[in-house]
């Protein structure tokens, strides 16, 4: 890090310095501490793996873990591979068309390659993970420092790797097409990756959220209220699947979800920085790449400072760590203003109001879902009257939880908004607009700087979660269980805790790829005056950033997003609900047929529930993803078609026709792009708030029956915690199913209209 700002000192005292020269160089930087992230989480992921695997029983079930979580992620990735595959044909097919082959040939390479480092991301975090708790469970015999250093650094190389490949992605990406060269044209090229990440880590978040809340609902239905046996008994036949289903939602969908906020803010925000080229040059436009490498260096030096004493609530070592992350990121964003953006201090104050936002996003999600507080305790009271109150006062916690968040979010937008206006204010050639909708970008950066040591913190809970599974399920005394214990509640609290970032930050990207959109609309109709020539006319002060409500086709395009949102949960709930039947039907089959399970004088056939779970899985994500995917293009297609006569300032357009871009005298129609910006905006205020509902409702449930564990309200096996345990199972799909799928499905709707602008104009 010291070396990469001193050098960027030196370049920056040149007087002359070449922009082309000056660009490479920071490009470059990029790309080395992206390689050095690498590198990092290579060493990481051999320090685990090197370490004692604990005994014969303990491998025993770990390796059973691994077999199904491998053989899940191999068939879901063929299935994804094959749709991206006809996707990437269907993109080049379009483009040849409306643009040229060489532009389609470098959209279809974007998409893949984003696609691609998707997969990656998942995959090799899982992979990690899946042999991390293991070792986490037999450090756990001699230290809890030991353990959760293990775990934490089983973690943190999903958090490296996930934000590294997005940097070298997109910087080398940028690279090759020429970027250096031609910046302001590349980086609208570089959307297919944007949309590449998100395609695959829809499928990745949705189909492992079905099937870790499937096994879940299946093993706590039957083994838990039904059979009367404690969370991961050996005796349950789901028990594994359940265990396996950690991994898959857990790891692999939270790193493609983080990966796919990355990559889209990366893009987002060079197309925006695209926009103030006559400012900052290049540099404006590499900027968002310093500070993922930023992020990077941070994030390593936070995992490596995190030590716990024995007697220590773990979470207290996990927060040093992300404070000292979060101070360095702080450090090296005000040294990339310095060094990039001409010290124009307003714009590092928006870097902190994204950071500020994280913490409060942060800080709101343990309120509701920690025991500590009053919307647990209240449901957990509500138990006391059984399952009907219970779900009452849950879904009435997850309705009140999107409040303070969206306050938080306005707050954070219009302030980054208006620093960005004051930091620019100097400059007259650039809209008031544009030097706004940066400072939001910036803040977007801000609260992603930290991305990599979330994502350790996130992936830390399924590793001990299954670390406990498997000193659970092979016996070991009760002080190491108590370790475990310790663990796994940090464990839950950080997963709960990075869901509420994960949505804060999809917010927050989501509405900078949205400015991104409307930038490119203007980019493209600009195009299409300039092809017409003398036919041609462009207004010199035209944007397109006014969207009208009152025009019939955007309202309708509103409805629709709205409707996108509530359509697509209901799909992945009722997927979780279908799937949990047949895992209930199977462990009551089992049960039943085989005495000697209860007994414990045979081992229940764990494969027969993990089979189930991994098909029903992969067949119940395609359904929803294909709506997500399909509902936003047919908007655009169909309602370009659409004449002025359905636009709400259509009469005004018949006598101002030359207040508008116009192409052989007829005013350019946008109504597709418009009932599309409609779409993707109603659709993100939606999907936002529902998400927090489900997020926070859910994890709200969760925390209740873990209360009410405790000895609260008569402790296991009474009947309020009969009661806190259907709650539960009700929140189980809205917290890591649908909740978490719909974050990405909020960057999904503005990456894939991105990509695919040219067709609605």
């Amino acid at each position: 890090m010291h070396a990469a700002v001193t050098l960027a000192a030196l370049w920056q005292a040149t007087p002359a310095a070449d922009p082309l020269l000056e660009g490479r160089i920071y490009l470059w930087i990029a790309l080395g501490v992206g390689v050095l992230a690498l590198v990092v989480a290579i060493l990481l992921a051999r320090s685990v793996l090197c370490c004692d695997s604990g005994t014969p029983a303990m491998q025993d079930i770990s390796n059973a873990i691994r077999e199904g979580a491998e053989a899940f992620m191999a068939r879901q990735y063929r299935s994804i591979g094959v749709m991206a595959v006809v996707i990437a044909i269907a993109l080049f097919i379009g483009y040849c068309y409306i643009k040229t082959p060489q532009y389609a040939t470098k959209t279809v390479i974007a998409f893949l390659v984003g696609a691609i480092c998707s997969g990656l991301s998942g995959f090799t975090g899982m992979y990690v993970s899946i042999r991390s708790n293991i070792r986490t469970a037999a450090a756990a015999r001699h230290s809890l420092n030991r353990a959760l250093q293990m775990a934490l650094r089983g973690g943190a190389v999903t958090g490296l790797v996930v934000v590294a490949l997005s940097l070298i992605g997109v910087g080398a990406l940028f690279l090759i097409f020429g970027g250096l060269d031609n910046p302001q044209t590349v980086v609208y090229q570089l959307v297919g990756f944007g949309f590449g990440a998100s395609l695959v880590a829809l499928f990745a978040q949705l189909g492992g959220g079905i099937y870790t809340k499937a096994a879940d609902v299946g093993a706590d239905l039957v083994g838990k209220v039904e059979a009367g046996i404690p969370e991961d008994d050996p005796r349950n036949p789901a028990v594994i699947a359940d265990l396996v289903g950690d991994n898959v939602g857990d790891c692999a969908g939270r790193g493609a979800d983080i990966f796919e906020s990355t990559a889209a803010e990366n893009v987002g925000a060079m197309i925006l920085g695209a926009t103030l080229y006559p400012v900052f040059g290049i540099k404006g436009i590499l900027f968002p790449l310093i500070v993922h490498a930023i992020n990077l260096i941070a994030s390593i030096i936070g995992v490596t400072v995190v030590k716990s004493k024995e007697d220590e609530d773990p979470m207290h070592a996990l927060n040093r760590g992300f404070y000292v992350t979060s101070f360095l990121a702080l450090l090296g964003f005000a040294a990339a203003v310095h060094f990039m953006l001409a010290d124009r201090w307003w714009l590092l104050a928006c870097g902190v109001i994204g950071l500020v936002t994280a913490f409060l996003f942060v800080w709101i999600t343990e309120y509701y879902t920690e025991s500590r507080y009053r919307p647990v305790q209240s449901i957990a009271e509500a138990s006391l009257t059984g399952p009907a109150t219970n779900i009452i006062s849950g879904l009435a916690v997850g309705m009140e939880t999107p409040a303070l968040p969206v306050l938080v979010i306005s707050a954070a937008l219009l302030l980054s908004y208006y620093f960005g206006v004051k930091g620019l204010m100097d400059i007259h050639d650039i809209s008031t607009y544009a030097k706004g909708i940066y400072g939001t970008a910036i803040a977007t950066m801000g609260m992603l700087s930290c991305a990599a040591y979330i994502l350790a913190m996130d992936t830390f809970g399924p590793i001990t979660d299954n670390a406990g599974g498997i000193i659970e399920m092979s016996n070991q005394d009760e002080a190491i269980r108590n370790r475990t214990d310790k663990l796994d509640s940090a464990g839950n609290t950080t997963k709960a805790l990075t869901k509420g970032y994960a949505i804060g930050s999809a917010s927050l990207a989501a509405f900078l790829l949205f400015s991104a959109y409307l930038a490119e609309i203007k980019d493209i109709v600009t195009q299409k005056v300039a092809a017409a020539g003398i036919h041609g006319f462009m207004p010199a002060d035209w944007s397109f950033t006014n969207i009208n409500l009152a025009s019939v086709p955007v309202f309708v395009g509103a409805l629709l997003g709205a409707m996108l949102t509530y359509l697509f949960s209901s799909m992945a709930i009722k997927a979780v609900g279908r799937t949990a039947q047949r895992v209930v039907q199977d462990v009551r089959e089992q049960f039943r047929d085989n005495p000697g399970i209860m007994l414990g004088t045979s081992k229940p056939d764990y494969g027969r529930c993990v089979s189930i779970v991994t098909g029903a899985a992969l067949k119940e994500m395609v359904l929803p993803g294909m709506l997500a995917v399909g509902l936003p293009i047919a908007v655009g297609l169909i309602f370009r078609n659409f004449s002025q006569a359905y636009q709400a300032n259509a009469s005004i357009l018949e006598t101002t026709m030359m207040t508008v871009p116009m192409i052989n005298g007829k005013a350019v129609n946008l109504a597709g792009a418009e009932a599309v910006a409609a779409l993707l905006m109603v659709g993100t205020i939606s999907g936002v708030l529902l998400a927090m509902l489900m997020n926070n409702g859910g994890g709200a449930w969760d925390n209740a029956k873990k209360l009410i564990e405790t000895g609260m309200y008569g402790g296991k096996k009474s009947d309020a915690h009969k009661a806190a345990v259907v709650g539960d199972t009700v929140g189980d799909p809205f917290k890591d199913t649908a909740g978490p799928s719909l974050h990405v499905l909020i960057k999904l709707l503005a990456t894939i209209t991105l990509v695919l602008a040219p067709l609605f104009v």
